[in-house]
């Protein structure tokens, strides 16, 4: 329970001082590349070299590609037939299709299966979801604006990108049975468990709510569709 009040705590906080004259406006990106080269990779160097692997791990690896697919099949078809718009195909394949499963995933899950749980959420956040957004996702981004996908830009954005980097290394740990120092294990303990507060607190400083758009019943059909693909018995 204290865990789902610190969420929302620090959520409303966010939204909150968005209200506040003189804050810096763009402070939330500061947030983000602490999370980002800071949290992110502590959480999984700390958990990864602990996991037992199984069969049973191709699962959440796999859910942000099933997912992803199945948006994409659905909304490319579905939009052609009613006669949308690319762009507006393109948003509801990405909505529908994608997730945040780090600066939102990573404190549910935290909130609801504690820190075991975030074992888990690395493996669908690094080579499942971060993978998808940075591949497939840049790709239907560029095709349904009429762009074109810069092939060595999105391989050299993944094999640079921290998270990833550390998910690589602590995959290696992981293989060859070697864990870090328990000092060490204790400071990457410490630096990820900012991730809940910077994270929402970052997401609550971009939410920005427009009553009138008319895109709303666009936006309820690709969230319904994402929560829907979650409760597919696959």
């Amino acid at each position: 329970m204290n865990n789902f009040i610190l969420i929302f705590f620090f959520l409303f906080l966010g939204l909150l001082l968005q209200r506040v004259k003189g804050f810096p406006s763009n402070i939330y990106k500061v947030l983000n590349k602490i999370v980002i080269y800071l949290c992110l990779p502590a959480i999984t160097l700390y958990h990864i070299p602990k996991i037992k692997w199984s069969n049973e791990l191709l699962f959440p690896i796999g859910a942000g590609w099933i997912t992803f697919i199945l948006a994409f099949a659905f909304f490319h078809f579905l939009g052609k037939k009613l006669k949308w718009s690319n762009k507006l195909i393109g948003c509801l394949i990405l909505t529908a299709g994608l997730s945040n499963s780090s600066f939102l995933g990573f404190p549910i899950i935290e909130a609801l299966f504690g820190k075991k749980g975030l074992e888990t959420a690395v493996l669908v956040d690094q080579p499942g979801t971060f993978v998808v957004v940075s591949t497939f996702g840049v790709f239907v981004a560029a095709f349904y604006s009429k762009g074109s996908p810069d092939t060595w830009s999105i391989i050299r954005k993944i094999l640079l990108f921290p998270p990833f980097i550390m998910f690589v290394l602590a995959c290696l740990m992981n293989v060859y049975d070697y864990d870090l120092d328990s000092n060490i294990q204790s400071i990457l303990l410490k630096v990820g468990s900012f991730v809940t507060p910077l994270a929402l607190l970052s997401v609550g400083l971009q939410l920005n709510f427009d009553r009138k758009s008319q895109h709303w019943k666009f936006l309820r059909l690709g969230l319904f569709l994402s929560l829907f693909w979650f409760r597919l018995p696959f």
